[in-house]
């Protein structure tokens, strides 16, 4: 089970830095963006790490308090998960 998690933690986290360097791309582009939405959701669901290192490799979303919290949360939530199957399972 923690392989799976621990895999799982990977995809989400690559999946959110990479969404986040195409999302400054298409910015300076002055394209088709990537909705707020979807990157605050896999910042929830696991990608908060990713995102959070994507936020300042590309300096993308950097003054947005919201990406800061959430992708916070995120990293917390998915640390707390860990410790529980490395600790109490």
């Amino acid at each position: 089970m923690f392989l799976y998690l621990l895999g799982y933690a990977f995809a989400t986290n690559g999946y959110l830095f990479i969404l986040m360097g195409i999302d400054k791309k298409k910015a300076q582009q002055h394209k088709w963006r990537i909705p707020e939405k979807r990157l605050l959701l896999l910042g929830m669901v696991g990608g908060g790490l990713g995102g959070l290192i994507g936020m300042y490799v590309f300096r993308h979303k950097t003054r947005e308090v919201k990406f800061k919290l959430v992708y916070s949360l995120g990293t917390a939530l998915m640390a707390s998960v860990f410790l529980y199957f490395l600790y109490l399972n």
